[in-house]
Order: structure tokens, then sequence, then C-alpha cells
């Protein structure tokens, strides 16, 4: 699990390190009835647009997690909800990304995401079904293709990443997965989804009250996750939850549908989809224990120092001091002749100071380390080469200092070839669901979970309960194991 990095700087700091490329090792894979060509809808610009982002998307967030169950259920869900929408030939490429961001979000060209993270919070059919109904509701209501035409996206972050980073966007990786930020809808399109997603999922047989009690859920996993890393990509910062809007999903469903209870919500067959769905980070973007990252694909490891906490955010690797300072770990692709200094030269990142630029080893690795300094920050930039690949740590710092540089030393010194041992720190989480028994309570089904960081809290978040709240005997409850 993450740990929180506290102070309103961390999230500056990461704000500024946002800019990279995804991590290597991630294979994207095509699954069966998820990436089937889309036929062409009345706008060719959106269709054009959607295939353009679409491998970008699915390479930043991932890549695409392969889970037949859970695919044939989302298949069965979305087809429910075109027919209840009046659009039965409304084409959809519905993806399952794999990472643990709770999120879900729509291209323009009928490309619908939910992430495993989001899979593993909801505890019903009816709850994913309103999730996927309000993004559909964006696509058929044109959002996306109206939110496009008010935010040139690409152009504001080329600027921020030129500003910042001294990228040639044109063909910098680092802007890549930037370029692939999703504006946030405004505050009336959200709403305008709410209602008719709210609608559609009714119309279709669902629970119309499940958005309503979904967002509060997800609410609460926001609050238990603050803080633990840059929350710009999940759900709830680009599809801002509060309690008026919450207040607002209650009303239209009880004005069109009435009182709690109607409606379908087929929690044991959603549980049996999620069975075995892994959660937290993937195993094939490596994995945070403790102060350390291990990637067991490619096999090198490194460790930040004590007063840092660490995890894997859109495809890299950060970390944040309470002191102010932060790290990004990320990749690029850079010419084989092309040495580490002369990359580290090459104007990727904003105001580096040339003669401080040399060639170092650790560990048997190939290293070239800089300076660089802004007029709002100091960064200690060090690249590395492996296996063909080149790996780029970045620490940024609001105020230089020795123990900042000796940080960064300490965490490039650090890096070396991952052994057996390194590798067997690395565990998979999965959800599995357990039947709730006659004496059965929800702090008892919590306490399944004590081997894993702040588990219990975990526990009542992903079933939406409360430490004392009374279990339903025979009904299924999720909880996360370690295998």
């Amino acid at each position: 699990m993450t740990t929180a990095l506290g102070a309103p700087l961390a999230a500056t700091l990461l704000a500024v390190l946002a800019a990279c490329t995804s991590l290597p090792g991630v294979t994207t894979t095509r699954t069966e009835g998820q990436n089937a060509p889309i036929v062409a809808s009345d706008d060719p610009e959106e269709d054009a647009i959607g295939a353009r982002e679409h491998p970008r998307i699915v390479a930043s967030y991932g890549g695409i997690y392969s889970d037949r169950q859970a695919e044939i259920m989302i298949a069965r869900i979305v087809g429910r909800l075109l027919a209840a929408a009046d659009q039965p030939n409304q084409k959809f490429t519905v993806t399952i990304l794999d990472t643990a961001e709770v999120n879900a979000f729509a291209l323009p060209g009928g490309y619908v995401y939910v992430t495993r993270g989001i899979l593993a919070l909801a505890s019903d059919t009816s709850e994913i079904a309103a999730v996927l109904a309000h993004e559909i509701a964006h696509v058929t209501l044109k959002h996306a293709r109206a939110r496009t035409n008010r935010v040139r996206t690409n152009e504001i972050v080329d600027k921020v990443v030129t500003g910042v980073f001294g990228a040639d966007t044109a063909t910098d990786q680092a802007s890549n997965r930037s370029k692939m930020s999703l504006a946030a809808f405004s505050q009336q399109q959200e709403l305008a989804a709410d209602k008719e997603g709210i609608l559609t999922s009714g119309r279709a047989g669902y629970d119309p009250h499940a958005a309503a009690r979904f967002l509060g859920a997800m609410g609460r996993f926001a609050h238990f996750s603050a803080g633990d890393a840059d929350q710009e990509g999940d759900f709830l910062s680009s599809h801002p939850s509060t309690p008026d809007r919450v207040q607002k999903a209650i009303e239209t469903a009880r004005a069109f549908f009435g009182a709690p209870g109607l409606g379908e919500t087929a929690r044991d067959g959603y549980m049996a989809g999620i069975e075995g769905l892994a959660f937290g980070d993937s195993p094939a973007q490596g994995a945070v224990v403790g102060r350390r990252y291990i990637n067991p694909t490619l096999k090198f490891t490194f460790e930040v120092p004590q007063n840092y906490t660490l995890q894997i955010s859109k495809g890299a690797v950060v970390g944040v001091a309470g002191e102010g300072e932060a790290v990004r770990f990320d990749s690029a692709e850079v010419p084989a002749s092309m040495g580490l200094e002369d990359y580290l030269k090459s104007g990727w990142i904003a105001g580096l100071q040339p003669t401080t630029v040399k060639r170092e080893t650790a560990n048997g690795f190939e290293m070239a380390t800089g300076v660089a300094v802004t007029p709002q920050w100091n960064f200690r930039v060090a690249v590395v080469r492996h296996e063909g690949r080149v790996y780029r740590f970045i620490f940024a710092a609001k105020f230089d200092s020795p123990a900042f540089t000796q940080a960064a030393e300490a965490t490039l010194k650090s890096f070396r070839a991952a052994g057996a041992r390194d590798l067997g720190l690395v565990k998979k989480l999965v959800v599995r669901t357990v039947t709730a028994g006659s004496v059965d309570t929800a702090d008892s089904l919590a306490r399944r979970m004590n081997g894993l960081s702040r588990g219990t809290d975990l526990f009542y978040i992903l079933n939406n309960l409360y430490p004392g709240d009374t279990l339903v005997a025979g009904q299924k409850y999720k909880i996360v194991t370690v295998e």
C-alpha cells in the first residue's frame, strides 16, 4: 500500500516532474472483443481523434488488463446501456486498463476506459453500470468534442513541458504522456452526464441510486488515498465529487424512478466477475516494497533515503520527502549511438548547467549526472543505461542543500541488478470474495486483511461498510489477499 506525502508542496513538486514517458516492460496486448475496430460514426474527425489517442492511452496506463470474466461482464452491461440509451447501433470500444487508479474516462469516437482499480472498488453490477453510463453519456452528448474545441490541451501541455523541461515537444517522448492528459469536463457537462447516465442505467433495469452510492464510495477511497500520490488523474479529480453533486444524483434517481430498493444490483454476478482481479500495482510495472522499487521483469532495483516515500504513479516511480523534495524515475528511448552525457545535454531538461555534467558508474552501470537550476527549482538529474534502455532520475527541490545532494547520490548508488532475494519480495495482490457466515461482522472479515498496511480500513472502503456494521449472512464481500 502507499503512504502519505503530506505537505501541499509535494503535489506541486510532483506536478513539476509530471512530464515523462511510461515505464518499460509493459506489453500492450489486444484482448478479444475489447479493441475491435469501431464502425465509423457520423463524425470522422471524432473517430480520428479516438483512434489516434487510443494506443497512447493504453500504453500510458499500463496496457490492457486481460480478464475474460470481467470483459464479458462489462460487454453485457454496455450492450444493455446502449439499448436503453437508444444507441443500439453506436459502436463503443471499452477497454480495461491495467492500473490501480480508480478512474474512468472517454475519448471522442466511442472509446471508453475503466481501470481495474475502479472495478475493485465497485460492489455490484449497478455501480459499474453507473460509471459506464456516465462515460457513454459524455460520448453521446458530444462533451469530449466540445471540450476539445474549447481547450486545445496539447498546445497548453506543450507550453508547460517546454517551460519546465526545455523539451522539443515535437520529438521528445517526455511530452507523450502529458499530451494525453484530458482537460476536465465543465461542471455543467458533468451534471448533464450524471443525469443522462442515471436515466440510462435506470432504463436498462439497473438500480438508479447506484450512481450516488458509488460516488460516496469513491469519495471515501479518495480520502483514504489522499496525499499518497498526485491524484490529478483519478476519477474524482476529473469528475469532481461534491455533496451537492451526490445530492443531485439522489434527486434525479428519486424523481424518475422513486425511492431506493428498485432496480437490479446483481451483486453476486458482479462478485463472480471480479474474483481474482489483480489489485494494486501491476508486477509488470514493478513493485514498491518499503523505500525500494523492484522491477521483476527487467531485474533491477533502487532505494530512496529514509525520509522519502515511494509509489508507482502514471507510468513512473515517484517519491516525496517531508522536507519538500521529490524524485521521479522514468525511462526514455535514446539511440544506442548517443552517449549519456550527450543525451543529458540534448535539451530535455531546462536550466541544465553543462559544466556539471559528468560520467559515473555505480554497481557496474554506466551513468551521467548533472545539475539544473530554474528560477523556482533546483534539480539533480541522472541517466542510466541498462539493457539498451535509458532510465532517468530527476530530483527536485525548492531549496538546494547538502542533504538534497546526498539523497540524490545515495539513490543513484543504490541502483543495481535485482537478485533472487529482491525478486522474492514482490508479492501479487488479488481480490477474493468471501461469503459471510451467520456470526461474521464487518470487523471479523476486516481482520482477514491485517496482513496489508491499513488493510482493515481498506476492507471497509472496498465494501462500503463501516466498523460495527452488520453483514448479510450468505452475501459475498471483498478481501484482498497476498498470493
